[in-house]
Order: structure tokens, then sequence, then C-alpha cells
């Protein structure tokens, strides 16, 4: 995936294509995260677009996804590979008058017993790749160690077949809901980059983009609306996706515009906490 990108513009350009709506901050670092071949680790609130900024990049590359899950518990032969122990069982089986141990073990220990995981598949595919490490925050910090490797040489060590080297580097995303604080060697291997909710005028441009026949008033005064409500002490404040569900309820519901008394009906789809929408119906009746 060498110089895919001619300019921090022709980002921005490609990614609007597919409907991921960039600024110039977002595209920055993209462009030279594809020119260091560095990773991406991408913080911020829930639902800001975190995780589709990797999606979106994939599909402007043409490139393969592949994503990586964290949880808390995610372990090396979940992230990265294990053996199949059932297969190599069967072939000891089927050897087992064979008087050589050794010839036995350098076979069972070969690359067709292998079960690769997203991170090692990642590194072994031949294809253009954007690999998505996906709420690396839930993960312990001794799983952390797993990734320093391959963030760093883009390599991986097997004890019994050496070291796998990446035929190509991936183009890397991590995403990060601050839930904890990340390791200084994990972040000192990455290209930082923060996405926030987004402003105003970008919002209403980001609803207008993904609802189809939201009007242009509906979308101005959702994001006049959502925009107000973050501005109230929240449990949970409303995400990116959620102003695009509210809009599409809207819609559905034949609005071209929306009152007050409509908005509180609907507090439901954009909230998630019954504290939340009675504060946020308590602004709207003041307003």
């Amino acid at each position: 995936m060498d110089n895919r990108f001619e300019s921090v513009q022709s980002v921005r350009d490609g990614l609007k294509a597919v409907n991921y709506l960039a600024d110039d901050g977002i595209s920055g670092v993209v462009f030279l995260a594809e020119r260091l071949g560095k990773p991406i680790l991408v913080e911020g609130p829930a639902g800001t677009g975190k995780t589709q900024l990797a999606k979106s990049v994939a599909e402007m590359l043409g490139a393969k996804l592949i994503r990586l899950q964290c949880y808390e518990g995610l372990d090396e032969s979940k992230a990265l590979y294990e053996w199949n122990y059932k297969k190599q069982l069967l072939r000891i089986q089927a050897d087992r008058n064979s008087d050589a141990w050794s010839d036995i073990h350098e076979d069972i220990f070969g690359s067709e017993f292998l079960l690769t995981r997203p991170l090692l598949e990642a590194i072994t595919s031949k294809e253009p790749v954007v690999l998505l490490i996906d709420e690396v925050d839930r993960v312990e910090v001794e799983t952390e160690a797993l990734l320093l490797e391959i963030l760093s040489e883009y390599q991986v060590s097997i004890p019994e077949l050496g070291t796998i080297t990446a035929t190509q580097i991936p183009l890397v995303f991590l995403t990060s809901n601050n839930t904890r604080e990340l390791s200084e060697a994990l972040k000192r291997r990455c290209l930082f980059l923060h996405v926030d909710y987004p402003q105003m005028e970008r919002e209403k441009e980001i609803v207008l983009t993904k609802v189809p026949g939201v009007t242009e008033m509906l979308a101005d005064q959702i994001a006049r609306i959502v925009r107000s409500i973050r501005q109230i002490d929240l449990k949970k404040a409303p995400s990116v996706s959620e102003t695009i569900d509210w809009a599409r309820t809207l819609v559905l519901l034949g609005l071209d515009s929306v009152n007050a008394e409509q908005a509180k009906e609907t507090l439901h789809v954009l909230l998630k906490y019954q504290s939340d929408i009675a504060k946020a119906a308590k602004e709207l009746s003041d307003d």
C-alpha cells in the first residue's frame, strides 16, 4: 500500500467518496500513517466514527479489512495464532509407527497445522490490508505486549517456525474509548488522532450524507438540538451514530422539520438512560 495517497486532500476526497466526512486533521494523520508505515491510535468518545474511519479507508483503497475486536481476556490464541491440535493428533496417530520423533515433530509444526488469527492474518496477507484493532483499551496491560512486535517491526515470532515478516505493510488503526490509560510503549509506536464530536455544521453535513430523504431544514434542526443536548450533564452524550438513527426515525415519521414536542417523543432513540431523557426533555421545554 505504498504511496496510495497523493496528498492530504486526496485522502479527504477519497473518504468523502465513500461517505465519510473527514476534516484536514483526520485526513492528514491517515496520509502520514500510510507514508511513514506507522499505526494510528484513534481515541475519543464512543460513537464518533473511529471504527468507521478504518472501514472507510479500507473501502476507499479497495483493501481487505481485518478486524480484531478486543475484550478482557483476549489472548494469543485468539489474536495471533494457535496450533490445530486435533489435526496434529491425527497426524501423530497416522505416523505412530515411525521411529524418528524429530521427523514427526517437524511435520506437525508446519504451516499446514497453523490456525491464523487476525494479527497473523494481516501480516501474512499478500493483498493490501487495513488492520483494525478495535477498542484496544479493553484488553489487559499484559496483552498489549502481543501487539508491540507487530506494530514496530510488522513481524511475528513463532517458536516452532521462526520469525514471519510481513510481505506488505498493513495500514493499522487502533481505537480506544479511553476506559483506561494505554502503555507508553504502545503509544510510542503510533501516530495519535483524537476524534471528538463534530462541530454543528459538520454534523448537519453528516446527516445530509447518511440519511436519504432528510431535508436541509430537518438536518439543521437535528444538529442544533443534538449540540444543545450534549452540553447537558448526561450519563452518556448522544453519539454521531445515534444522531443518524434519530434523523432516520424522524424521516420515517414523515417529518420535514421537528418541534419540541416531536423531539421529546423520540428522545429514546437518541438517548439510552431515562435520567438523560428527562434532562433533555426539560431542556427542550425550557427552550
